[in-house]
């Protein structure tokens, strides 16, 4: 369409036209030609912004929610509550589970249900985790199965990502595609650092007075970013889930006020009741069938335990397929078409490189993201010395141990930081060239840091090696948020608007099982006492997917060169 038979964007079909400039009356817009210059120019960029920034807060809360245990586990034990470490590292494992299989479903909303719908309504239901877990964390006699079911519901923050990049990336034209989708992931993914910096914090503050409830004395100290916290110190841990209403209240506000539905990406979403109605029932299915894997999973009594263990492997498979062959089984109508036309990205081959590239990125993120905190607390907080007479490493308390709490944040925060400027980059010299470039560096930082890794495992004094470790988790998580701004502006580049949000949804749910296969496999090492095997097989896949970009994206008859 040119530029002079192009219309103003309209409000809802039916509704009368707006002259050039006019703000849409009302949430739906009926036209929208983001590569259109003077269209963009004239109205596309003012709400594309608008709307992109109250994503990215969104977003924030999502991930703070979603990854808020791996800190809360850690302040459970601190204050006594009555569980053992296997237990408390199980609702992490919960929360990383259920979180990537809601992302599956959350890459349909967008075109099911409109952007506004569905950012909207699934920013509102992360009050029910944080309310929940706020009440929970009040008595330390509330059973495990209540923190269990509430990191399953956290699991929603996690779903939350697959929409919110599928909604953006429908609003900006394809040469902005990496920045804006760099900034809504980045920012957004500052959820991770939020959510290890504020919550300590907010635990020694009595925030919300009587109706907060009772303060809990710690049962031994606690080492934090702010501090030494003594044993005996009254804290008010249930504030770790209360926190976030004071962010997600506000922005339900908001986002019913600001957010918009492009009517040509999601043209039969039906009412907005109807619309929300389907994202309620394709999450209750997904956290249905992933509260069916974990009950396989975890061991008794809240688990079966059949497929512990190792068991893992055929765990994920079950929740991924099953959740998709459940969705189709209950869909009819337009949702069952509109499923049916999303299902074809599966026969696109361009998608499954995409799901290996996007698992060495954001997969990587997520997972050193969760296993950071525990790698640091067993490798370096205990001495190694091998006893040959029993022909065992005898492990002790290390006096000079260094605190997880005071810095696992910093890896997280240096990865969100720069995840902007892998999209800005990616921008001007093309994705599939800085996806390249930071899987080299991803295959050798992965194998330098296995090596530290096992030398502190075998030291009296591992202590001596945590600065080299840190160092090179930082790297590790720089390469990966570049890659992450990258493998997004790749596809942009690859796929179509129609098949664009879907893709981006199906791989950033593929790759989020990090969260729960990296803690599971560098701490089954770690229990092996090889913890660098972890971090060798990591390189060993970062290196099979250099070679996957390069035969797809960079090789001169490469099936799509980019650039």
């Amino acid at each position: 369409m040119s530029p002079a038979k192009l219309r103003p964007i309209t409000a809802t079909p039916g509704a009368a036209g707006v002259s050039p400039g006019e703000r849409p009356r009302g949430p739906d817009i009926a036209e929208w030609h983001p590569e259109d210059a003077q269209f963009w120019a004239r109205e596309g960029s003012r709400i594309a912004n608008r709307n992109l920034w109250i994503s990215i807060p969104s977003l924030l809360c999502g991930f703070a929610v979603w990854l808020m245990w791996g800190i809360i586990t850690v302040q459970m034990a601190n204050a006594g509550f009555p569980f053992t470490p296997d237990q408390l590292f199980s609702i992490a494992a919960i929360s990383g589970l259920s979180g990537a299989t809601l992302r599956i479903p959350a890459s349909f909303f967008i075109r099911l249900c409109g952007g506004r719908n569905t950012v909207w309504l699934t920013t509102v239901l992360l009050i029910i985790p944080a309310l929940g877990t706020g009440i929970a964390l009040q008595d330390k006699n509330t059973p495990l199965w209540v923190f269990q079911l509430m990191a399953l519901l956290s699991g929603i923050g996690g779903g939350n990502f697959a929409c919110s990049m599928a909604n953006i990336s429908t609003f900006f034209p394809k040469r902005l595609q990496g920045t804006a989708l760099g900034l809504n992931a980045g920012l957004g993914n500052f959820g991770v650092t939020t959510s290890q910096i504020l919550i300590p914090a907010v635990m020694t503050l009595g925030l919300f007075g009587a109706i907060g409830g009772d303060a809990i004395p710690l049962a031994k100290d606690s080492a934090t970013l702010i501090g030494k916290i003594a044993a005996g110190t009254p804290t008010f841990v249930q504030n770790a889930g209360f926190v976030w209403l004071l962010l997600l209240v506000p922005l339900a506000v908001i986002g019913w006020f600001g957010l918009n539905n492009l009517k040509v990406v999601s043209p039969n979403t039906g009412s907005t009741g109807v619309a929300m109605g389907r994202i309620l029932l394709m999450y209750g299915i997904a956290l249905a069938v992933s509260g069916i894997g974990l009950y396989l999973y975890l061991p008794t009594p809240n688990g079966s335990g059949l497929l512990a263990g190792n068991g893992m492997w055929i765990v994920l498979p079950l929740v991924i397929f099953g959740t998709l062959f459940a969705l189709k089984a209950v869909a009819t109508g337009e949702m069952k078409t509109n499923l049916n036309k999303q299902f074809a990205i599966f026969g696109n081959k361009h998608t499954w490189s995409m799901t290996a590239l996007y698992v060495v990125t954001f997969g990587s993120f997520i997972g050193f993201s969760m296993a950071l905190p525990l790698s640091i607390t067993v490798i370096f907080g205990n001495t190694h010395v091998f006893d040959p007479a029993a022909n065992v490493w005898v492990h002790a308390k290390n006096p000079n141990a260094p605190s997880a709490l005071m810095y696992a944040w910093i890896g997280p925060f240096v990865g969100a930081l720069i995840r902007p400027v892998g999209g800005w980059i990616s921008d001007k010299l093309g994705g599939s060239i800085v996806t390249q470039v930071i899987s080299v560096v991803l295959v050798g930082a992965s194998a330098v840091t296995g090596y530290v890794m096992h030398l502190a495992y075998q030291s009296a004094t591992p202590e001596s090696y945590f600065l080299a470790f840190m160092l090179l988790f930082i790297l590790l998580f720089a390469a990966s948020g570049i890659g992450n701004g990258s493998t997004f502006r790749t596809v942009g580049f690859v796929f179509d608007q129609d098949q664009r949000g879907p893709v981006l949804g199906w791989t950033s749910a593929v790759a989020a099982y990090g969260s729960f296969i990296a803690p599971v496999v560098i701490g089954g090492q770690i229990k092996a006492g090889t913890p660098e095997n972890a971090m060798y097989g990591f390189a060993v896949f970062y290196a099979a997917c250099l070679v996957l970009n390069w035969w797809f994206y960079l090789r001169k008859n490469a099936y799509i060169r980019n650039p």
